[in-house]
């Protein structure tokens, strides 16, 4: 009889590529695999239903639209923001610890900061794994940390590094930051790398490929990309840099944006640079990789003052690498893990605009030296970092933890 695996977060699939890839793997390698998440956006469930009427494994959703929910975590941020700290900050935390709890399995993984708390009520009573995507205690921005019950997400990190079937996480410097905060067992290393691309198979609505735009475009297109555009994701240094630039390019932009803040953040361009820029809405994850190899360079601009960010390696970097992009990337721990790797791009200081200007505009300039990092990047995405190298990694240590 298959294992029964449970997979726990608090984010619909569409956004969390991590458990999507993790949630497949086990299942085709003959789990019975299960996702239990939180009820996400209307349009967030239609592309998670899209998703998995081609998937091997079932979701199910725990509601946090009630009244008396919202009014629960409502009340649960203002506390916490007033010195009374409270897990409920963080989202539906009875409702899907109960969930969990009512779920047979034989193994729970455990992904985002509701999913560690829920891992951390639940160790000694099932098998638990955790998967520190991110080093949730240490993350966002000041004016959103005071809503945040940090006392009980470091109990959770702490607890789950000691007594977890197993830990991953995203990169070898945040393992190495976390093991030194907590001790405990060294996370094991699984990258947010993804299944490597083909050229030759575009999406039939993106039929438009990265080589076929740059016989037909005079200027090279630069990218950025996440689930929200707004403050806080180092766009606002970038711009005043690609505004200093002697080269000119192009620049697309693609996310959900905060109200009114791409006006914000383009007020300082010239009418002329803004006409280089693109804003462009969110895609589905199975477009997005067709989305991206229709630029030249990528964009990965995580700052150094967020240790979350400073250590990890994110996912939009590790998805410039499989559609064959050129990196510019700031100078944090993780990025240089990348870079340091090959030669698949660049390292600017956008703490100084007129020096990260200069970097650009030397790759951009060098259409020689910008193909060679294309090719570079295409091939260390197939050599180290690709699902099909991770897949591996993570089905033996699960078969560890089940046994």
């Amino acid at each position: 009889m298959a294992a029964k695996i449970l997979i726990v977060t608090s984010s619909p699939l569409c956004r969390q590529p991590r458990p999507l890839k993790e949630a497949t793997a086990l299942a085709r390698a003959g789990y019975e695999v299960r996702v239990l998440s939180v009820q996400g956006r209307d349009n967030d469930e239609r592309q998670d239903a899209a998703l998995l009427s081609a998937l091997p494994f079932t979701k199910q959703t725990v509601s946090a639209r009630s009244l008396p929910m919202r009014l629960r975590t409502w009340l649960a941020r203002k506390l916490t923001a007033l010195g009374f700290p409270s897990v409920h900050a963080l989202g539906p935390y009875s409702a899907l610890l109960h969930a969990t709890a009512a779920t047979p399995a034989d193994l729970t993984i455990v992904h985002t900061e509701l999913g560690l708390c829920i891992g951390r009520a639940l160790l000694g009573q099932r098998r638990i794994a955790a998967d520190f995507e991110d080093w949730h205690s240490e993350d966002l921005l000041p004016s959103a940390r005071q809503h945040r019950p940090l006392r009980q997400l470091r109990a959770a990190e702490r607890e789950l590094l000691h007594r977890a079937a197993y830990v991953v996480t995203t990169s070898e410097c945040l393992a190495d930051a976390l093991h030194a905060r907590y001790r405990g067992t060294r996370p094991q290393v699984l990258t947010n790398s993804f299944p490597v691309r083909s050229a030759s198979a575009p999406s039939s609505d993106l039929p438009t490929t990265r080589s076929s735009l740059l016989t037909t475009s005079s200027i090279p297109s630069l990218f950025w990309f996440s689930q929200t555009l707004g403050p806080g994701r180092g766009l606002e240094a970038f711009l005043a840099a690609w505004q200093r630039m002697r080269s000119r390019s192009k620049l697309v932009l693609l996310g959900e944006p905060v109200a009114g803040y791409a006006d914000s953040l383009l007020s300082p361009l010239s009418s002329e640079q803004r006409a280089r820029v693109q804003l462009r809405p969110l895609v589905s994850p199975t477009d997005l990789p067709d989305v991206i190899a229709q630029h030249d360079v990528g964009l990965a601009l995580e700052q150094r003052h967020n240790p979350n960010h400073d250590l990890t390696i994110s996912n939009k970097i590790l998805q410039y690498l499989n559609a064959g992009l050129a990196v510019v990337a700031s100078d944090t721990c993780g990025q240089r893990e990348v870079l340091a790797r090959a030669q698949v791009g660049l390292l600017a200081p956008f703490e100084d605009p007129a020096a990260a200007a200069g970097v650009l505009d030397s790759l951009l300039q060098d259409r020689t030296r910008l193909d060679a990092c294309q090719r570079a990047a295409g091939a260390l995405a197939e050599s180290h970092y690709c699902w099909e190298r991770e897949e591996p990694r993570l089905l033996a240590l699960v078969e560890r933890a089940l046994a």
